[in-house]
């Protein structure tokens, strides 16, 4: 049920997918896989920083994963948060963000502020949403809803979030009060994904009732497209960094790809046999990762666009 956004594409050759309690990175031109952290044992932060577990965690179970600009942040089951610098040794962060019983970490969003620090943005089952500042390694916001949040993005620009989770209506938030904008109405479940279109006027929302809406800022009152999927829930949302494609995945066996330039007509219905861990596309937007779960292990499928994605390129 909770797997999603386990893997993250940072060039087009490097690939990071959670498999079992390790993080495998792929590099398509090596043909070879490394392993920058594995949570199986004791980890331990390597740094001290202000309110940083110096003890760390013991066989964390992830639950999400983000990798963005050399920073790699996994959540886990029981709150935790684990925060590796590519380009150092050891972990430099280690935080849990609540110690509730229901304290999964749902998501994680990184992304650079506009004075240029790094930040991450944690969603959690106990309502919350968090921002850390990785500069200082603090706590910079917390804010909280009436739900458990199941996904967090923030609008190209910074100024707003899209939060969504266990209530059928999202809310757009203003990322520096947290105070609600808008309600998002027209889903029929909980939702579980999220994600702006580069261009910071439209971003679409994925739900339970097995449907992706599209949304335009400039008019709320409804989605300007409902795309549906075959099986299941839309657990995961990704758009093109050039914003002509967006890829949603289904828990299972189905991701779909639309052509945003031409309406958001489909342009591929990718079919496999596999529980998906997770999408993204590669900074070029030439190629689709699709993570595929296999009980305890995982899997990476690579589809490339100049291909049509018309068929496997790689799988490790």
């Amino acid at each position: 049920m909770q797997l999603r956004n386990l893997v993250w594409a940072t060039s087009k050759h490097d690939v990071y997918l959670m498999s079992h309690f390790s993080v495998i990175h792929w590099s398509s031109l090596t043909c070879r896989k490394s392993e920058p952290l594995n949570v199986s044992g004791h980890v331990a932060p390597s740094e001290k920083h202000p309110g940083s577990l110096l003890e760390g965690f013991t066989q964390t179970q992830a639950s999400t994963l983000s990798v963005k600009d050399k920073l790699l942040v996994a959540g886990g089951f029981q709150g935790e948060l684990i925060c590796k610098h590519l380009d150092r040794p050891g972990v430099s962060f280690c935080s849990r963000t609540t110690y509730d019983d229901n304290a999964i970490t749902n998501a994680i969003e990184i992304y650079a502020s506009s004075s240029g620090a790094v930040h991450f943005i944690a969603s959690n089952n106990d309502c919350g949403v968090r921002d850390f500042d990785m500069e200082k390694f603090q706590l910079s916001k917390h804010f909280r809803f009436p739900w458990p949040v199941n996904h967090t993005c923030l609008s190209p620009d910074g100024k707003l979030l899209i939060i969504v989770g266990d209530n059928p209506d999202g809310l757009m938030v203003d990322s520096q009060t947290g105070k609600t904008v808008m309600s998002l109405r027209g889903h029929l479940d909980f939702s579980f994904a999220s994600s702006w279109h580069p261009d910071g006027l439209n971003f679409a929302t994925g739900n339970q009732d097995k449907t992706c809406r599209v949304w335009d800022v400039r008019n709320l009152s409804k989605s300007i497209a409902v795309l549906k999927g075959n099986l299941g829930a839309i657990r995961s949302i990704r758009y093109t960094s050039d914003g002509q494609y967006m890829a949603i995945a289904e828990p299972a066996d189905f991701v779909h790809v639309y052509d945003v330039k031409n309406g958001y007509d489909k342009e591929q219905e990718i079919d496999f046999f596999g529980e998906i861990a997770g999408i993204s596309f590669s900074p070029d937007t030439e190629s689709l990762f699709i993570g595929v779960w296999d009980r305890t292990y995982g899997s990476l499928l690579e589809y490339g666009r100049c291909r049509n994605y018309s068929y496997l390129d790689s799988l490790i």
